[in-house]
């Protein structure tokens, strides 16, 4: 069977177990023990691909898998075949899912240098007893989904008898048919209900982290969106871009909500949050229906997890730029983090509660559904895609033009301003990000695409300038707050109030700059 899963998982707090069973059993449920094992290369190509190859006995049967990453967090290619049943395990074999798009892709990361097949090892197993049940979701946006509760844990086989394991406890929501949207709408009760989040790793991806024996996994940084050659509206537009902004952000959600305290991860998280907000802000209008664009009701959440997250990192990284610097010009020294009444209030909870909370969980529910919403023959049209590129062409020209203009007066501006002007220059440089491959693609390829990174690379030193500025004058609020119950902080604000006129200068002067790059969103 070769299908394109839609799918939500979630995990769920271990003392929230009993209350989603519960809820899941007020239907009829099919329990079933399912023992799968995971098959990779030695060299680990399929993990590195987001490919999924595996042998399951479910129930009494096997059935052999391979799942792909699809086109956005919902999607994924999978391809099934029933192997009947048997006591004895079939053999692997990836020819099974020959002539399917998942597994030409299988073929392909599979072909050896010489035309043969690289060999396959098992890599890992689970084995998890699954509750399911079939739910009909009513209303306007109707659907039937398959909730399935999966408790168990994942064994890595390290070649050893000191055989490593980590506990499984997920809810499952596939759409078996229906509206999408009826599927966000079950996912959102029950995340909300229970208390759940989203999580992005998989059984397969859990047994290669203890395989590995990884604590930590790399931080998930930006990427350009992708734009589907088949349509370039405005609601395509939209969903290519919250796609790329959710692909940055829920690896990082997934593993901060899970316990992870790593400062990349958040770092990454947050410029995800701001570049989505980016998103919401410079992208409205690309719909006449605006009731799936739903900025209002998406940013409060985004805005409350992005300051809560980096209300002690700010200040903390701050400190740790300014402490060498006061030193050299001959400080006292002082602590400013101590007693620090903010830094008190921001330890009260950890990264994991901020992602976990119910509203920031919804609205990355939300807007995976939104990313998933397939196009309708009937309701106000989205801009078509000439139109839709005339109004980027129009918000990064005024974009620009704020830029420039911020640039001229900038050591006039008051203080808050100055960080408003900072706030939209990143807008301007994450919504040339955003279209710069849209314009490439469709105004003349290599030339257009190097336009793009020449002026991207022309707003960076305005960047740091204006980076650099705004970290001094959190410093300088914050040496002020100190300097109220330690008089040793009223150098560091002398030392920092002497440096705010020389850095308006260089703010202002990076700024005028960009006036002189070349707009590479001009015909």
């Amino acid at each position: 069977m070769n299908t394109m899963e839609i799918e939500f998982k979630f995990c769920i707090p271990a003392g929230r177990l009993k209350a989603v069973e519960a809820a899941l059993r007020r239907g009829a449920v099919v329990r079933t023990r399912l023992q799968a094992r995971y098959f990779d290369t030695a060299d680990q190509r399929l993990v590195a691909d987001g490919m999924v190859l595996r042998l399951r006995k479910e129930g009494r049967r096997w059935v052999q898998t391979v799942k792909a990453a699809g086109d956005n967090a919902l999607h994924r290619l999978e391809h099934n075949v029933d192997l009947g049943t048997g006591a004895a395990a079939p053999a692997i074999d990836p020819v099974r899912h020959g002539g399917t798009p998942v597994g030409e892709r299988l073929a392909r990361l599979l072909q050896a240098a010489d035309g043969g097949a690289v060999p396959l090892v098992e890599r890992q197993s689970t084995d998890i007893v699954r509750l399911t049940r079939d739910l009909r979701v009513s209303g306007p946006a109707g659907a039937v989904v398959e909730m399935a509760l999966d408790v168990g844990k994942v064994v890595a086989h390290a070649g050893t008898p000191a055989q490593r394991t980590s506990p499984v406890c997920e809810l499952e929501l596939e759409l078996k048919s229906g509206d999408v949207q009826g599927l966000v709408a079950l996912a959102r009760r029950w995340s909300q209900q229970h208390g759940l989040w989203f999580s992005t790793v998989s059984k397969a991806e859990r047994g290669m982290r203890l395989l590995a024996e990884l604590e930590t996994v790399p931080a998930v940084k930006a990427e350009a969106p992708r734009f589907s050659a088949r349509g370039r509206d405005g609601r395509a537009l939209q969903q290519a871009v919250v796609a790329s902004c959710l692909a940055q952000m829920l690896p990082n959600a997934s593993e901060i909500a899970a316990g992870s305290t790593d400062e990349e991860q958040i770092h990454q998280l947050r410029i995800g949050i701001r570049r989505l907000r980016t998103a919401l802000r410079e992208l409205a209008g690309l719909d006449a229906d605006t009731s799936r664009f739903d900025a209002v009701m998406w940013e409060p959440p985004l805005v409350d997890a992005f300051r809560a997250l980096g209300e002690l990192r700010d200040r903390e990284q701050v400190v740790k730029l300014a402490q060498p610097r006061l030193r050299e010009a001959g400080a006292p020294e002082v602590d400013p983090l101590v007693g620090d009444a903010v830094a008190v209030a921001a330890q009260a909870s950890t990264p994991g509660d901020i992602v976990r909370a119910a509203a920031f969980q919804d609205v990355l529910v939300s807007l995976i559904g939104f990313t998933a919403i397939a196009p309708e023959s009937t309701g106000p049209a989205p801009l078509a895609a000439d139109a839709a590129l005339q109004l980027l062409r129009e918000r990064l020209q005024r974009l620009h033009k704020q830029a420039v203009r911020d640039g001229r007066r900038f050591e006039s501006l008051a203080t808050e301003h100055q960080h408003r002007a900072r706030k939209r220059l990143k807008r301007l440089r994450y919504l040339a990000e955003f279209a710069a491959p849209l314009f490439a693609e469709a105004e003349g390829g290599k030339k257009k695409k190097d336009a793009a990174e020449r002026y991207l690379k022309a707003l960076r030193p305005a960047q740091d300038a204006l980076g650099a500025f705004n970290d001094e004058a959190v410093a300088l609020a914050l040496y002020r707050e100190v300097a109220s119950r330690d008089p040793r902080a009223w150098f560091a604000v002398g030392w920092f109030s002497a440096r705010r006129a020389a850095g308006a200068t260089a703010c202002r002067e990076a700024l005028e700059r960009i006036g002189e790059a070349p707009r590479f969103w001009k015909k």
